[in-house]
């Protein structure tokens, strides 16, 4: 009961910071919490469990190898921020940048689709773990109905008042986590002062290894939201609110994996989308009840910012032959099918490669940008050598089995 009090009070303390004027107006800190939210929603309830069962005591080298890849990426999406959206727009760095500046806006659009039945097929997942209703067909059918209420919302009213939750459901889930990092700490230290801490096994090896860490790209994914906030915030913002995102995510996945990593047997582990809940049971009562209201509050804004992103991108793309309707109803009818058609772990591999190609088309622009800009052979060759690690992340990627 004590350390369930301790968790409460960590939680409620942070909400309480992240709730204050001087926090939530301070313009560099609201530039941070929207690469931030994205990079750790989704991944932060999924990759706990997959890591440790996949890669035993050897799970914090591939977070640090996954945060690593995605830093790499976010560095030139920050070059080519310092470059000038308008500039490659306006043809300033030739024909070439201006069409790959467009397959890559395509691909992002249905990467958006892709990344919004990941969010609902896992808010489903988690909205009905603690109820009598926990099963596969039950949580499709819950996630089929946010599916239609997403696409009925936007497509009368729009999603402007639902976007206003953002911050509220982002501070929310922060607090969560440091709640849960302090009862990880407290276990960790309780276990490690009674020898008990473990070093699992790992169950995938070699190129299997490999191709499953491609497979979760996505779970670091989000920081390349800061470059699409130009109507907000200024380039210099973005650049610097996008790299702090990308430390401060870093360094709470670290944590949190080394945490997780070494006191939890293979036998107390699950695959299930869900397997976080029964390993935070082991720590304390409250936990599982805090990630639920975590993965509510996170998956479910997260749906909305990426269904009114696709939207929005498919309109402009198409010179409004498109309407944002009518994405709408498109990402409806995709992400549906998807439910339905695949589980949790091909979704997310599906989308990890879809973003793993828009990275790569990210970087081979920031190498044409850096040939037309004189940037050096060394600069140029690293993004070309970047834009072809997207390309065979998103050819080998293998979902969780």
């Amino acid at each position: 009961m004590k350390f369930d009090l301790i968790i409460a009070l960590a939680t409620v303390s942070v909400a309480i910071v992240l709730s204050m004027r001087s926090v939530a107006r301070f313009a560099l800190w609201r530039a941070v919490v929207t690469p931030l939210a994205s990079i750790i929603g989704s991944g932060f309830l999924l990759l706990g469990p997959i890591l440790n069962i996949g890669y035993g005591g050897y799970a914090p080298l591939i977070m640090l190898v996954l945060c690593l890849a995605a830093f790499l990426f976010g560095g030139v999406i920050r070059f080519n921020i310092a470059a000038g959206e308008k500039s490659v727009q306006n043809g300033d760095y030739g024909r070439a940048a201006i069409r790959i500046e467009t397959i890559a806006s395509w691909t992002l659009a249905f990467a958006y689709i892709i990344s919004v039945s990941y969010y609902l097929n896992l808010l489903g997942a988690f909205a009905l773990s603690l109820t009598p209703f926990n099963s596969g067909f039950d949580a499709k059918l819950l996630t089929t109905g946010v599916f239609i209420i997403i696409v009925l919302v936007g497509w009368s009213r729009g999603f402007k008042s639902l976007e206003k939750m953002e911050y509220v459901s982002v501070s929310l889930k922060l607090a969560i986590i440091a709640g849960l990092l302090v009862g990880l700490m407290g276990h960790f230290g309780h276990q490690a002062l009674n020898d008990g801490l473990i070093f699992n096994p790992q169950k995938v090896s070699g190129w299997s290894a490999i191709t499953l860490a491609f497979g979760l790209l996505i779970t670091v994914q989000g920081f390349e939201t800061s470059r699409y906030l130009g109507s907000e915030y200024d380039a210099k913002t973005r650049i610097k609110s996008m790299r702090l995102a990308q430390w401060l995510s870093t360094a709470i996945y670290l944590v949190y994996i080394l945490l997780i990593s070494y006191v939890f047997r293979p036998d107390q582990m699950s695959s299930s989308e869900t397997g976080i809940i029964n390993m935070m049971q082991i720590v304390a009562p409250i936990l599982p009840f805090l990630l639920v209201a975590a993965a509510l509050a996170s998956q479910f804004s997260a749906a909305v910012a990426d269904t009114s992103g696709s939207g929005g991108l498919f309109s402009e793309l198409s010179r409004n032959r498109i309407s944002e309707r009518h994405a709408y109803l498109l990402l409806a009818i995709i992400g549906i099918a998807l439910t339905w058609s695949a589980d949790i772990y091909a979704i997310v591999s599906y989308a990890s490669r879809c973003f793993a190609i828009y990275y790569g088309l990210q970087a081979a622009l920031g190498a044409v940008i850096a040939t037309k800009r004189d940037a050096g052979g060394l600069r140029v060759g690293f993004y070309a050598a970047l834009a072809v690690f997207g390309a065979i992340i998103a050819i080998f990627g293998q979902p969780v089995e």
